[in-house]
C-alpha cells in the first residue's frame, strides 16, 4: 500500500472514531438515553471536555474531505513520492494531535491552532504537488 493511502486509511479511521468520547461523556454526564430523549433532546449542560471533544470530532470530519480527494486525485494520476508521502504522514499525525489538544483543552503556545495549521500546510504542499503534475 502506498503511504499516502496509508495515511488516509488512519486518518478515516481517527475521523470514525472521534465520535466515542463524545457518546462516552454523553453518558457519563446525563446517563442512557431514555426513549423520551429520542423527541426531545437533553439539554442539561455538559462538561467541557465533551463540547470539545464534539467540536474536535466535527473539525475532523470537515477537513477529512479535501484531503482524502486529494490522495485518491493523487492515486488516480499515479503521483507518488517520497514528498507526497511524508506530507500524508505529517497531516495524520497533526490531525491526530490536534484532537488530543483540542480534547484535552491544553492552551499554551497556541498548540491547538499550531497543529491544526500543520496539517492544512500538509495538505496544501500535497494538493501543489498534484496540482503541478496537470500543468
Amino acid at each position: 500500500m502506498k503511504p499516502e493511502l496509508l495515511y488516509l486509511l488512519l486518518t478515516a479511521v481517527l475521523t470514525g472514531t472521534l465520535w466515542l468520547p463524545v457518546v462516552i461523556g454523553y453518558v457519563a454526564a446525563r446517563g442512557p438515553l431514555k426513549p423520551a430523549d429520542y423527541k426531545v433532546a437533553p439539554t442539561s449542560p455538559l462538561p467541557d471536555w465533551v463540547n470539545r471533544a464534539n467540536r474536535a470530532h466535527q473539525n475532523a470530519v470537515e477537513s477529512f474531505a479535501p484531503f482524502a480527494a486529494v490522495v485518491l486525485a493523487a492515486h488516480a494520476m499515479g503521483v507518488s513520492t517520497a514528498f507526497t508521502g511524508q506530507c500524508a504522514a505529517v497531516y495524520f499525525f497533526a490531525r491526530l494531535a490536534h484532537a488530543v489538544i483540542h480534547i484535552s483543552g491544553f492552551s499554551l503556545f497556541m498548540a491547538r491552532t499550531m497543529a491544526f495549521s500543520v496539517a492544512w500546510g500538509a495538505f496544501i504542499a500535497f494538493a501543489g504537488v498534484l496540482l503541478s503534475h496537470t500543468m
